[in-house]
């Protein structure tokens, strides 16, 4: 019997984890990075062992550390979680070699399937040579060979583009993995990523958990899950389950495990079903540990995933057939991160992080109000999950849970995620596409209704505390209206003066009565109805139910100014690579990439403005900067011959 389990992950999954053993009487070990000393996994172990440094590279995905540290704890078991170790071979060796329980599939079970292009081989299904490739291939995709989260991977729909994506997906993906082998396969447009949970013992029983479906991504990383995957013909969940048994009896696979599809035929292509056609499934790749998706599946099969890991590593047997599914559970994934924004992860203080819970309502998560998001990993603070009878009502009860959170720190993608949950594409299966957020990006990221008011809610909050610091200041003059500015989506001046009665009388903007105000919480009528606005401020940030204000000073900050053609750090992180041979005085074109930051699983590509002049680099790879940092200066064509500050500063 297991007796102590480490966990060999961070966050999320590591408390998912800790609490299946603490209800199962097993002892925890953490291991943290210096960046993580204080995280909230790190708190939940029962024991903790530091891993000296603060990069992936340096901490987590050292497995010799790991080992070390599981024996120096006194563990007699390691649980790989997710990411990180999770799928090498040599990492479940190691773990074995020195005689302790491996929570996860024989190392050659990882090997064959670690490889997309081996998994590929051994199921029959070749992959495409980059250099067989035509026009009337595409378009394709780019994809590496190891790993996953949407790393290393390139959609090509022109030719004389695949070189250069073949590049930088290898890059990308040796950076992320350790291993630069890309692949190219066809690259089906607006499809669905349907994928089976799989859970094998070790005498020859393979279950066949239901379906999943997460068709809803952004940059080839799932946002939105549900179980089961909806509206699917009977014939081809068979075809799905039989493949998915037969991957997994292929290599002798035992634990949790997933094999995934991409289901051709989405809504806008000639296969779909509402066009009449049969959707095809083409293979993916198999993936040899639990999935960030699992609660889905655990909701409505009423089963713990983790807990039947540990009884397989333990050797117990599997019953003949797994328990049936009942209603539907959908999860979403909260990241702190800027959807309008490129997706640019966010960093800073969580200054109080609350979602619901509940009956039908799961939140897993690695932070709790006061941590930090830092800029080494992954910006994902939770998965949400609601659980309900039907799909309709799971997706109700979760949309309502993520509106009534309280997020107040980076800014995150929970709005984004309501209308999203709430957009008929995905509201009716038919429409389900993983072309979702290419095809309403834009509407999905509309600012939510309501931000004048909670402008006036601030100001009137704001002045209940008696601080003048929130904006224009008080008037001399107690008859006269006061001003206080917030900035949001846009900018609101909100003018108001004091009533007899010890109330306020809103002037600007009109049509809003004051009905009850107090430091916190703020009651205003608009079109006779009264709505509630609780009010939490941190500095000069304000947060009013689910908007972020910020109070404009009254004089600008001289320092804060930059030279026209600066270009901004959009998120932290570092400089993982400059364009080659890029050096200031050199003429660049409008788009054409200079650099490259990495920060929390990311790449983000900075591009220039504009045609003109390099005029400043302070960028070189390695370089680790804040959101905001100068990183160069492209002055345009028409003013490059002007002289600048930037010009005569050293690059660094």
């Amino acid at each position: 019997m297991i007796s102590t389990v480490l966990v060999a992950n961070r966050g999320e999954i590591a408390c998912r984890v800790f609490r299946t053993c603490r209800e199962l009487g097993i002892a925890t070990v953490a291991v943290y990075s210096d960046a993580d000393a204080g995280a909230l996994h790190v708190r939940e172990a029962d024991v903790a062992v530091r891993l000296p440094g603060a990069t992936p590279a340096e901490t987590y995905l050292r497995g010799d550390l790991v080992v070390k540290a599981a024996l120096a704890a006194g563990a007699d078991a390691i649980h790989p979680g997710y990411g990180f170790l999770s799928e090498r071979k040599e990492f479940a060796e190691a773990v074995t070699e020195a005689g302790l329980v491996w929570i996860g599939p024989p190392p050659a079970a990882i090997e064959a399937m670690a490889s997309k292009t081996r998994a590929k081989e051994l199921l029959g299904i070749p992959p495409l040579a980059a250099r067989d490739v035509t026009e009337a291939d595409l378009p394709v995709l780019v994809k590496a060979a190891a790993g996953g989260g949407g790393r290393g991977m390139r959609v090509v729909r022109e030719l004389h583009a695949l070189p250069a994506a073949l590049a930088a997906a290898s890059a990308e993906a040796l950076s992320a993995f350790g291993d630069g082998e890309v692949f190219v396969e066809p690259y089906v447009e607006d499809g669905r990523h349907v994928e089976v949970q799989i859970l094998a013992d070790t005498h020859g029983t393979v279950w066949t958990l239901g379906t999943r479906d997460c068709s809803l991504q952004r940059r080839h990383q799932k946002v939105v899950e549900e179980a089961p995957a909806p509206d699917l013909p009977a014939e081809l969940l068979d075809s799905l389950y039989a493949a998915a048994a037969s991957a997994a009896r292929s290599v002798g696979y035992t634990g949790a495990g997933t094999v995934e599809f991409l289901v051709a035929g989405g809504p806008h292509a000639a296969g779909s079903a509402r066009a009449g056609g049969t959707p095809v499934a083409h293979f993916l790749e198999m993936n040899t540990r639990l999935q960030v998706e699992h609660p889905v599946t655990e909701e409505i099969h009423g089963i713990d995933l983790v807990a039947l890991q540990l009884a397989v590593a333990e050797g117990a047997a599997l019953p003949p057939e797994p328990p049936a599914p009942r209603g539907h559970a959908v999860e979403a994934r909260l990241y702190a991160e800027d959807p309008a924004g490129g997706w640019t992860p966010q960093t800073g203080l969580l200054h109080a992080f609350d979602v619901p819970t509940g009956p039908g309502l799961r939140v897993d998560t690695g932070y709790a109000s006061g941590d930090t998001v830092g800029v080494h990993y992954d910006a994902m603070l939770a998965k949400v999950v609601a659980q309900a009878p039907t799909r309709a009502e799971a997706i109700r009860k979760l949309a309502h849970a993520l509106e009534r959170a309280r997020l107040h720190g980076p800014a995150t993608n929970r709005d984004l995620l309501v209308a999203s949950l709430r957009h008929p594409d995905f509201t009716d299966p038919d429409r389900l596409g993983t072309g979702f957020y290419e095809r309403h990006l834009p509407a999905l990221t509309e600012p939510p209704a309501g931000e004048e008011q909670a402008a006036v809610a601030a100001a009137l909050a704001a002045a209940a505390t008696g601080r003048s610091r929130f904006g224009g200041g008080w008037r001399n003059v107690r008859s006269q209206d006061e001003l206080r500015t917030y900035a949001g989506h846009a900018t609101h001046e909100v003018r108001y003066r004091p009533t007899r009665d010890g109330g306020h009388e809103v002037t600007a903007p009109p049509g809003i009565r004051a009905v009850s105000v107090a430091p916190d919480r703020v009651s205003l009528e608009v079109d006779a109805v009264v709505r509630h606005f609780d009010v939490a401020r941190y500095g000069d940030t304000v947060f009013v139910g689910r908007h972020r204000l910020t109070a404009a000073p009254r004089f600008p900050d001289p320092r804060e100014q930059t030279a026209p053609g600066s270009l901004l750090a959009p998120m932290p992180g570092s400089v993982v690579r400059v364009a080659e041979g890029l050096a200031v005085g050199d003429r660049v074109e409008a788009g054409q990439p200079l650099l490259w930051l990495e920060a929390m699983k990311m790449e983000h590509r900075v591009v220039a403005p504009a045609s003109g002049t390099l005029t400043a680099l302070h960028a070189a790879p390695g370089r680790q900067v804040e959101v905001g940092a100068l990183l160069a200066v492209v002055r345009p064509a028409e003013t490059a011959d002007v002289p600048t500050e930037a010009q005569e500063e050293d690059s660094l």
